[in-house]
């Protein structure tokens, strides 16, 4: 029994949408998990972004986030992350100062650098026009931040039709703010981590994605870190993949379709709906997913009963010195379970809670 103290806790959702299961559904079963999350304690739940998968459906966060936040009364709601890239700084600043005003006090913005998804969706997310390409990213993080204030950011312009050159133009998310979102950027590598040193914001290490870097980037943050006025001191967590039930037999038979999956996208192979417990168990043997990438997200993901999983999350946790971790509750479903409810993912929500 470990004698670390335990972390606070919240949830990373990217809506897995299983086999036979529809959009509406998988959206269900996630709001579902979002008002457990929200009596059993957690601190907040967010959704991530991501386009053109068949085992996920959160491609919108804004939308995701404002039914989450219809359907709790207490638990912060947010995006984690919203992928820059794919959007314009102001529609990004407007969507969440929108949050905010249903939300007051509850809303994060999560900002994240990566597409969020392959060239071709890339290209097609942006045929309205330029967004905010990757190499502007630390630009439009600063024009978000001006947008969300209450006095909004001024703009001088220069050549715009009907207007004198050198008048100076007032922009605001929203007419009357009286808050405004937390913003944390998100990240995988050191870039994020230096940035948000730089800004002096909050930030995350998306750990659950692959793990590797995770020290460094934790140190280059905290020993580049910059105080500013939204954060005096560095502040940080970490998110994990995580699968707790109520024998090692029953998690490690969750497990397998979500770590079969992404030795799908690791391994280039075509991507499918995530298959259920006995559909992921008939094809093991079978079709050439890579055993050792499976094994070695084994190693890496928190997967046992509830004591065990509670156990490593707090020696994780005291590790790397924070006192929140971020759970991705990626239990698969057996076949019998309903579609609009996430039976594995609320029992592991329900044990972590303790």
């Amino acid at each position: 029994m470990s004698t670390a103290p335990f972390p606070a806790l919240s949830v990373l959702d990217l809506v897995p949408v299983r086999t036979a299961q529809s959009s509406a559904q998988a959206v269900a079963a996630s709001l579902d998990l979002a008002t457990h999350a929200d009596r059993l304690g957690y601190r907040r739940y967010w959704f991530a972004e991501h386009h053109n998968m068949p085992a996920v459906a959160s491609t919108t966060p804004p939308v995701l986030v404002a039914a989450a936040a219809a359907r709790t009364t207490r638990i912060r709601v947010g995006s984690g992350g919203v992928m820059l890239p794919n959007h314009a700084p102001l529609i990004v600043a407007e969507q969440f100062a929108a949050l905010e005003a249903i939300a007051p006090g509850r809303v994060d913005l999560g900002l994240g650098r990566a597409p969020g998804s392959d060239p071709v969706i890339t290209q097609l997310l942006r045929m309205s026009g330029t967004t905010s390409e990757a190499d502007r990213f630390p630009e439009h993080v600063r024009d978000i931040l001006s947008f969300l204030t209450a006095d909004g950011a001024t703009l001088r312009l220069v050549n715009s039709p009907n207007q004198a050159p050198g008048r100076t133009y007032d922009v605001h998310a929203t007419p009357a703010a009286t808050g405004m979102p937390d913003v944390w950027l998100l990240g995988s590598s050191d870039y994020s981590a230096q940035l948000a040193a730089a800004f002096g914001l909050p930030y995350v290490f998306a750990n659950h994605f692959s793990g590797e870097g995770l020290e460094r980037a934790v140190d280059l943050y905290r020993t580049r870190f910059q105080p500013s006025e939204i954060l005096p001191v560095p502040r940080t967590f970490l998110t994990a993949n995580v699968i707790a039930a109520d024998s090692d037999v029953e998690a490690e038979e969750r497990m397998l379709p979500q770590a079969r999956m992404m030795s799908r996208l690791r391994g280039g192979h075509p991507l499918i709906a995530l298959e259920t417990v006995e559909q992921a168990a008939a094809a093991e043997a079978g079709d050439g997913l890579a055993a050792a990438t499976i094994d070695g997200m084994r190693s890496r993901w928190f997967v046992g009963t509830g004591p065990e999983v509670r156990d490593r999350i707090a020696v994780f946790a005291a590790r790397y010195g924070v006192d929140e971790v971020m759970v991705s509750p990626v239990a698969g479903a057996y076949d019998n379970e309903p579609m609009d409810r996430a039976d594995g993912r609320i029992q592991t929500l329900e044990l972590l809670a303790g």
